[in-house]
């Protein structure tokens, strides 16, 4: 480390986003033993897995996996929530590298043309300032090299949340949520990777999902960082 690098670390040190001790300077995000500890799904690329099932019967999916398990309260909820409303990318862009690397030696990027995170509606970006599924994309690309596309699909409007409401009311409230842009022909007889941060009842990324097929020859695959079983 350079002496500038010293003095913003001694200013504005780095800080694990579960447990809050200072990282060191190989550790990015969170520390090494609260990574440790992380509620990993063990998905990996398993054919027909429990996550994939979820998206059976709604559209073509190639494969679909998530790195860890979330619970309410618990550490991934930590880190999900640092990653959206406390402005901080580089855990975002951290934790998408940690996906990548988990499940890059399984093969499950294998045949991925395109990373396309799911895009939040103008209104929510300008509020928030960033959006977290593609910087969490940003960190998959660093690690694979997999390209990024961020110009195919729009969303038309910001939906309200989804926190309290039943299964049959998330369904309707992502309808008509997404629609193609010009720069989608790009993405034709492609197989792409949607990237989202947490997967709950799915119908978000169904949604995406039911416009992307409008593409010619596409073929549709999902990657989360946390999914509630």
């Amino acid at each position: 480390m350079n002496i500038w690098t010293d003095v913003r670390e001694f200013l504005f040190p780095r800080l694990c986003a579960v447990c809050g001790k200072k990282l060191t300077v190989t550790e990015k995000g969170i520390c090494v033993s609260c990574q440790c500890r992380l509620p990993y799904t063990r998905l990996l690329n398993s054919v027909g897995n429990e996550m994939e099932k979820c998206f059976w019967g709604r559209f073509p999916i190639e494969r679909a996996s998530s790195l860890l398990f979330y619970t309410k309260g618990g550490m991934v909820a930590d880190i999900l929530h640092s990653m959206k409303y406390y402005g901080q990318k580089g855990l975002c862009r951290a934790m998408g590298s940690l996906l990548a690397g988990e499940l890059q030696p399984s093969g499950f990027f294998d045949g991925i043309d395109v990373l396309l995170p799911l895009p939040l509606s103008a209104r929510r970006l300008r509020q928030r300032g960033y959006n977290q599924s593609e910087l969490l994309a940003e960190g998959l690309r660093e690690v694979t090299g997999i390209p990024l596309c961020t110009d195919a699909v729009v969303r038309t409007r910001n939906n309200v949340t989804q926190t309290h409401k039943s299964r049959y009311e998330r369904w309707q409230n992502v309808s008509s949520l997404f629609a193609l842009r010009e720069g989608s022909h790009l993405l034709e007889h492609k197989h792409v990777l949607l990237v989202d941060d947490v997967l709950t009842t799915g119908a978000t990324l169904v949604s995406c999902a039911d416009v992307l097929s409008e593409i010619e020859g596409i073929r549709i695959s999902v990657v989360t960082l946390a999914w509630t079983k």
